[in-house]
């Protein structure tokens, strides 16, 4: 968090919705309040409250600092805010629960709130990724949206053959040709001219998802092809293009961790939540704090893991994991799997080496990425 000791600050809180944006202002100093009011979030409405804040910096001379919660235009706000010469702290919404807790929830109230924490420095900052990892993230989410969406399709058309008697597998829709063959099959069994137009359509549209899915991988391929963690990652069995630009996208500034696992597994999710009661301690499920996507990538490592015995089953995370799995069910037995995948993934990224299999066979307290 930026702090100057030689001029006094303007500490804004502003409350950032996606139509308007609530502000309140005050002088770190005096207390007083410099502003208030409500912007549009469009190129007037800022410019408009950028020229207020200008003339209130003018006025105290001092240097102004603003809060903002992390929101899905908080990236936008924070880069038009620092163009004009403003610090910004995106506050991390998970960590501060001042304004989700309070009673008296209002635009008003809550931007007045983060004013008066920031000018406090009582703010915890939340991590906002580079550029193009963000635009990395949104390809990314839209190839996962278009996914979802094959799974759905293929599973109309699982129903709508079986109702004629016919049933289909999975491997039927892997290739375009084979796609096709249902038709003949369909056709096959006499079916009219209606019913192999229905299943036609909805074979073309899962066509064009397929394409369209395939375009959005070129792209992607295209913004990360000089990204050495992406090459890095994919030298981990279990890890694949998807996985390891999922993974990279994330922690592009590993850093941040200072070569602290349980900061980073925190981050990720996946420890156990804890809950205290007199001299009892209860471990109960993991927490699923941070990015989603992120700890759905590590969980499908895992699972990639599992399936590669070839490849896998003289590891000693996987003897682990066979013996969990029996002790305490498959569920628990893939996130304590996570969990180490994690570690490993970790190490490579701090230390910037390449996956070593020979390290694998070795006890967690040998392995030098345990």
């Amino acid at each position: 968090m930026r702090k100057t000791e030689k001029m006094p600050r303007i500490c804004i809180g502003v409350d950032l919705h996606k139509l308007q944006f609530t502000v309140s202002a005050v002088n770190e100093e005096t207390g007083e309040l410099v502003l208030n009011g409500v912007f549009k979030t469009n190129s007037e409405g800022y410019e408009e409250f950028c020229e207020k804040v200008h003339l209130v910096e003018e006025e105290n001379e001092a240097v102004v600092e603003i809060a903002v919660e992390a929101t899905g235009n908080a990236r936008y706000f924070k880069n038009k805010m620092e163009a004009e010469g403003f610090g910004v702290v995106v506050v991390n919404t998970s960590k501060f629960k001042v304004i989700t807790m309070s009673t008296k929830k209002t635009d008003a109230n809550d931007a007045a709130t983060l004013a008066y924490y920031l000018s406090k420095d009582m703010l915890p900052e939340s991590h906002l990724c580079d550029q193009t990892s963000e635009e990395v993230r949104r390809m990314l989410k839209t190839r996962s949206i278009l996914v979802s969406s094959t799974v759905k399709i293929k599973n109309q058309i699982h129903g709508m053959l079986l109702g004629y008697g016919i049933e289909t597998k999975s491997a039927q829709f892997q290739s375009k040709k084979k796609r096709q063959e249902l038709l003949k099959d369909l056709a096959d069994q006499g079916y009219s001219q209606f019913t192999a137009s229905s299943l036609e359509v909805t074979l073309n549209i899962l066509d064009d998802i397929y394409a369209k899915v395939k375009m959005i991988e070129e792209q992607i391929k295209e913004m990360v092809k000089e990204n050495e963690d992406v090459e890095l990652l994919m030298t981990m069995p279990g890890i694949g293009f998807v996985g390891a630009t999922t993974i990279a996208s994330y922690l592009s500034n590993i850093e941040r961790f200072d070569g602290d696992f349980k900061r980073f597994s925190s981050y990720l999710g996946i420890v156990p939540s804890v809950h205290n009661s007199a001299n009892s301690v209860h471990m109960g499920h993991i927490t699923k704090r941070g990015p989603q996507d992120l700890r759905t990538a590590f969980v499908q490592v895992a699972m990639g893991i599992i399936r590669q015995p070839q490849n896998t089953a003289e590891w000693k995370l996987m003897k682990d994991y066979q013996l969990m799995k029996v002790n305490k069910g498959s569920g628990r037995a893939i996130i304590a799997l996570t969990r180490k995948v994690a570690r490993i993934v970790f190490a490579m990224l701090n230390n910037h080496e390449p996956f070593n299999p020979d390290l694998m066979k070795k006890s967690e307290k040998d392995c030098l990425i345990a």
